[in-house]
């Protein structure tokens, strides 16, 4: 039964973030800046969900939930680099999306193909660094070759609680790490829609005020969904030691997240509804 519901999630994942992908990159009218990033978000969704169902669905399907040395090490690695490159392209979309609606005039200018690639490769970068600390921090304070995870992945924040006897030292690491990598993301975002609000609410047409909002409302979906099953796994794990219900949170936040994306930027955007639905119709119709 699990096996199935994972596997046909992951599935359904996959192929709606290659559609999202396919159609941004097949038709010139969505070659703008908030769908180059909405592609790259699209293939961060399939890499980090496959850095952890692939080995659930083999360990239902064989009934062992062992994991090498190694293969933990670089699962967590992995998990962190794509979950923190979701995070940064987030922000990149929010800030987008402020240069679009309070600087139209100069949104070509300002957001040009050479800082909308500079925005992905400074994004790339810093979760690289990310990953690497969190595995720096694993190998430097945790022995953990034999230790009994409760979770279906290498969760790292976890695996610090259970190899770390000072539980002191993990709480004060996991406040510190979400202090230098997640409250200036938030921050950014934060501003970005306090701008946008603002200059909204300035509108004098309802029309207007809510066209601009609707180009907002499935990146701020995804904001919410995201952010809030993440503090749930990582601050809920802070505070207290509930395995159940950490685990439902990372289920939430890895495998339920990227599930609900694709459904929510083609459901509620109509240029990219229109794409998808021109590359779904059949051919038969097409001719006819």
């Amino acid at each position: 039964m699990l096996f199935a519901l994972f596997l046909s999630m992951y599935l359904i994942t996959v192929l709606g973030n290659l559609l999202i992908i396919l159609a941004v990159s097949s038709d010139p009218h969505l070659h703008t800046p908030m769908y180059f990033f909405l592609s790259i978000l699209s293939l961060d969704d399939i890499c980090f969900i496959s850095t952890t169902v692939p080995k659930m669905l083999v360990n239902l399907q064989t009934h062992s939930r062992a994991i090498s040395y190694a293969g933990c090490l670089t699962q967590m690695c992995f998990y962190i680099i794509f979950g923190c490159m979701d995070v940064m392209l987030l922000t990149v979309m929010a800030y987008d999306r402020f240069v679009a609606i309070c600087h139209p005039l100069n949104y070509p200018l300002i957001m040009n193909p050479r800082l909308c690639v500079s925005l992905v490769l400074l994004s790339l970068v810093i979760s690289l660094l990310d990953g690497q600390v969190h595995v720096w921090m694993a190998l430097q304070i945790t022995g953990f070759k034999e230790l009994e995870i409760p979770n279906f992945f290498c969760d790292p924040s976890q695996i610090l609680d259970l190899s770390c006897k000072d539980t002191r030292t993990n709480a004060i690491f996991k406040y510190v790490a979400a202090t230098i990598y997640g409250f200036p993301t938030i921050f950014g975002i934060l501003f970005s829609y306090y701008k946008i609000i603002s200059s909204v609410l300035r509108i004098p047409s309802s029309r207007g005020t809510y066209k601009a909002f609707s180009t907002c409302g499935s990146h701020l979906s995804v904001v919410c969904l995201f952010f809030g099953t993440a503090s749930g796994v990582y601050v809920g794990s802070a505070v207290s030691h509930s395995h159940r219900g950490s685990a439902v949170s990372s289920v939430m936040y890895t495998v339920v997240t990227p599930f609900l994306n694709p459904f929510i930027y083609s459901l509620r955007n109509r240029d990219l509804k229109s794409v998808l639905s021109r590359l779904l119709k059949p051919r038969s119709d097409i001719r006819s």
